[in-house]
């Protein structure tokens, strides 16, 4: 028994020992590595680091001609003809460098002549100021605003005029042409932008302005008298009105087809008395002679004057 207990003993001996060595023959010194594979490795390494070196200066050399080219294309750009402006545009109508556009009382060689004034700009077109060009239009009186656009390529510049609205023009006589007319803002403009275009309606007053009622001193409310008048006139009798004698206002007389209406002088029973067309204007169609007048100017009292 105790021969086997022996032998049992070393055998387990045996096997820890056995075990032992084969987990120190595992776990022993790596390999040596291969001398062809290092050189292999370090050659792919080496390429890959001169492409990437050419890469890189690829990148930089194409940085450096797009920023070269951008900076002479904006130089070229900045010293272009076509960001200025001609040197004579100021001075012949019709060119394309100025585009006048709007004006339908103001001429458009009236407005280059005080464009003259003006310097044309030696400026690209983008950095040319236009305050003294729009100055300089507002000097004239039919010009309400102006509004100024700069385009380049060609350099030009588009004048928006805005034009005051005529309401009331003035004539000495009704077979003469008006010599001035009043604008809605009640500014008297003369005859030197006259005549007016036919697209503007507007109500004819007959005055000399050299005694009675002088049209040079009229203020809005008189226009405002005038044009509420007109109206009147023209809601009662269905007609439009062809003018209004102001020469003596007094005595003012309102014309239409039909008939010339005395309605005498301007006070607080003026509209009641136009509010009596309607009734009378029938009979004087009737009427077989020629009539001079429809006369108003009574309170309760209407009659024709025939000629």
């Amino acid at each position: 028994m105790q021969d086997d207990e022996q032998n049992h003993n070393i055998e387990n001996e045996y096997t820890e020992y056995h075990e032992f060595s084969e987990n120190v023959e595992i776990t022993g010194e790596p390999p040596i590595p291969d001398g062809k594979h290092l050189v292999k490795k370090k050659r792919r390494e080496r390429l890959v680091r001169k492409g990437r070196m050419k890469q890189e200066r690829f990148r930089a050399f194409v940085r450096f001609f797009l920023s070269l080219f951008f900076i002479m294309f904006l130089v070229y750009g900045l010293k272009c003809k076509g960001w200025y402006m001609d040197k004579n545009a100021f001075t012949y109508v019709g060119g394309r460098s100025v585009e006048i556009i709007n004006n339908k009382i103001v001429p458009s060689h009236k407005i280059l002549v005080l464009l003259k004034n003006s310097n044309v700009p030696n400026v690209p077109i983008y950095m040319a100021r236009t305050d003294a060009i729009k100055k300089e239009l507002l000097k004239l009186k039919p010009i309400e605003d102006v509004y100024i656009r700069r385009y380049a390529f060609p350099a030009r510049l588009q004048i928006i005029v805005k034009e005051r609205i005529p309401i009331i023009t003035i004539a000495p006589d009704e077979k003469v042409s008006p010599v001035a007319f009043f604008t809605t803002d009640g500014q008297l403009i003369g005859h030197e932008y006259l005549p007016l275009s036919p697209e503007y309606k507007t109500i004819k007053v007959l005055s000399y302005g050299n005694k009675g009622d002088d049209y040079r001193k009229w203020n809005l409310t008189r226009l405002h008298e005038i044009e509420k008048i007109s109206k009147y006139v023209e809601t009662y009798s269905k007609e439009p009105v062809e003018y209004i004698d102001f020469r003596n206002p007094n005595d003012i007389y309102v014309k239409i087809k039909t008939v010339n209406i005395r309605i005498g002088k301007i006070d607080e029973n003026v509209y009641k008395r136009i509010e009596r067309i309607p009734s009378i204007l029938p009979q004087v169609k009737l009427v077989d002679s020629k009539v001079k007048y429809l006369d108003l100017s009574w309170e309760k009292v209407n009659y024709l004057k025939l000629e």
